[in-house]
């Protein structure tokens, strides 16, 4: 069942978000407008480029809005009334001002089991804690961070390999999918939403460069791979090996005999690197780096 009656605006911004537009577009949701961030200059470059969620809108034509701050669309939105709102990984706080224009609120595509890992890094809290499952929850959003009550949530099980990249694109598809097998009831209120316990909230905090650079000797190696994996795309993981600062971008935890390039962490534990980004920029595997750096005595 699809209810196509209501009107939807959608926040968002980056691929996460585009997936949970994507499902909607597929649906035939009716989508008003799309609320996104500013283009941004990104890369070496510095070349200004759109959000990945504006894309997608341009391809189907929908209306784009960029405000600087989202009090200056308060007037459009009051004209779309009655209307509705969808919100997937936007990166903004909404304002009270904001949130009660919509009815029944603004849902909230957040990409894990509420009330776990409330906040701007979940799906990197996840893998970082060394969890067994990962998850999806669609939630009403409220003044507080992801404070709001749920409507539906769905697990995800993990076998310990998973990078960032791959979890954030695997959960956008159960996100997209969760959202739309459960919206219909939630405009049409006849599914009601069930309030989180708050005394079991976790929270994640803003990833920044300085959490690139840890020091092996607070880190067991098993942690130390799951940071390897949990921060691939940002902010990353860079460690001194051979007198070199690399990018590690694959590794996994040795034993007492391990070899190749390791490196020697918290309690004894051994971190053996598979893959790095060496530099030159180039990424290649520790036989190749070890071939160019030579061994230390």
């Amino acid at each position: 069942m699809t209810n196509t009656s209501k009107t939807i605006v959608f926040f968002g911004t980056d691929d996460f978000s585009a997936a949970a537009l994507r499902h909607l577009i597929e649906a035939d949701y009716t989508i008003a407008a799309v609320v996104t961030q500013p283009d941004r200059k990104r890369g070496r470059g510095q070349q200004l480029q759109k959000p990945a969620v504006k894309v997608l809108a341009e391809a189907h034509h929908i209306s784009i809005w960029q405000p600087a701050s989202l009090l200056d669309i308060a007037k459009d939105l009051r004209a779309l009334q009655p209307v509705a709102g969808v919100l997937s990984s936007f990166g903004r706080i909404i304002p009270a001002d904001i949130l009660k224009l919509f009815e029944p609120g603004i849902i909230n595509v957040h990409p894990s089991l509420l009330p776990a890992y409330r906040g701007p890094t979940p799906i990197e809290s996840t893998i970082l804690q060394g969890d067994s499952h990962a998850g999806v929850s669609i939630m009403q959003l409220v003044e507080a961070m992801d404070a709001g009550p749920v409507y539906a949530q769905t697990s995800y099980p993990l076998d310990g390999t998973e990078t960032q990249a791959e979890l954030y694109d695997r959960l956008s598809v159960y996100g997209g999918a969760l959202l739309v097998q459960h919206l219909p009831r939630i405009l049409n209120h006849t599914l009601q939403p069930t309030p989180q316990d708050d005394t079991k909230a976790t929270y994640t905090k803003l990833l920044t460069k300085a959490d690139a650079t840890p020091d092996p000797s607070q880190w067991t190696a098993d942690a130390l791979a799951r940071k390897v994996r949990a921060h691939n795309v940002f902010p990353k993981t860079k460690l001194t090996v051979l007198g070199q600062l690399v990018v590690v971008t694959a590794a996994h935890v040795g034993d007492d005999r391990a070899d190749g390039l390791i490196v020697q962490c918290k309690d004894d534990t051994t971190l053996v690197i598979d893959t790095l980004i060496g530099p030159s920029g180039k990424t290649m595997s520790a036989d190749d780096f070890i071939r160019g750096y030579g061994q230390t005595t």
